[in-house]
């Protein structure tokens, strides 16, 4: 209950006040807004300040693949007899290796073949200058992707990056760029995909911004989200060390009070009965940052970043 409690804490104390002065509950604070506008210039300088988004998008396009990939249903309930993929009602690895690679191998085609049919709706929510929009539109399964931020300064530079690409520009309607917060988007419209990644340490009100994500899902969607821990080792690497000693974000990016331990989120959809009956947390993985390497997959998502991934099922 603790744990509930401290995730849940920033959406009640002090919440009349905060929403009556400025009518958002999912908005970040002015100073975070300003800090954000003034990196605008710089969203696509890759050896700029934000290089490290620009590395860990290489970690995010593989977690919501692989995550989408591995969750696709191999025989549907219309598929005929003869066109089921064999799944066996035991490990592969108890087969001998050249019928279990063949297996494998069956698995694979059709897992692609079903995901080269998706025409998925993407919402990517504190997109920024949309490192991870483009991404997103230029992936095969994606129909369209809509990104929303709240920063006027940051859109522009997405907008401005977007034009350099004649798949992505505005006239090919596969990527669109909106100033709003995601409460104000229509609860009729739904997605199968929404994102937000590195943005939950930056609201004012976390669980406002998950509730409002989550409402908009369609049944079997997926809400991808990556933050950070709330403890010493995060705050070691990503503040003391990322942006005072080495300075591979700048200061005054992160607030250790603002971060989100996993196990918090996953307090929080279980102790309310109808989103533990709608939603389910599929997956965790630890995240972490190597200067001379990039990011990687940790075994520990319980320390410093970390990657979830959420699903509507019913």
């Amino acid at each position: 209950m603790k744990s509930i409690t401290t995730f849940l804490k920033r959406c009640i104390s002090t919440g009349f006040r905060r929403w009556h002065s400025t009518g958002k509950l999912t908005s970040t604070s002015p100073e975070e807004l300003a800090h954000f506008n003034a990196l605008a210039s710089s969203w696509w300088d890759v050896n700029g300040p934000q290089r490290i988004l620009h590395k860990m998008n290489l970690l995010r396009m593989d977690f919501i693949y692989s995550t989408i990939r591995e969750h696709l249903k191999l025989n549907p309930p219309d598929c005929p007899e003869e066109d089921k993929v064999y799944i066996p009602p035991y490990s592969v690895d108890l087969l001998p290796e050249p019928i279990k690679r063949q297996i494998v191998w069956e698995q694979d085609m059709r897992r692609d073949e079903i995901l080269s049919q998706k025409k998925l709706k993407v919402l990517d929510v504190g997109c920024g200058g949309g490192i991870l929009s483009e991404s997103m539109a230029r992936s095969s399964f994606v129909d369209d992707v809509m990104g929303i931020d709240l920063s006027s300064e940051v859109l522009q530079a997405a907008k401005i990056h977007q034009q350099k690409d004649p798949m992505l520009s505005e006239n090919n309607g596969k990527l669109d760029y909106q100033l709003t917060a995601i409460e104000d988007l229509p609860k009729s419209e739904t997605y199968d995909i929404i994102t937000m990644f590195e943005m939950l340490e930056h609201v004012d009100y976390p669980s406002k911004v998950l509730t409002e994500g989550l409402q908009r899902l369609n049944v079997g969607g997926w809400l991808f989200l990556s933050t950070i821990n709330r403890d010493f080792v995060s705050w070691f690497t990503t503040i003391f060390m990322g942006e005072h000693v080495l300075r591979i974000v700048p200061v005054g990016t992160h607030t250790l009070e603002k971060y989100i331990n996993q196990q918090e989120i996953r307090d929080w959809i279980s102790e309310d009965p109808q989103r533990l009956r709608s939603y389910e947390v599929v997956d965790t993985k630890g995240t972490v940052y190597l200067p001379a390497y990039g990011w990687k997959f940790t075994s520990n998502p319980n320390v410093g970043n970390y990657f979830m991934a959420l699903r509507r099922v019913k």
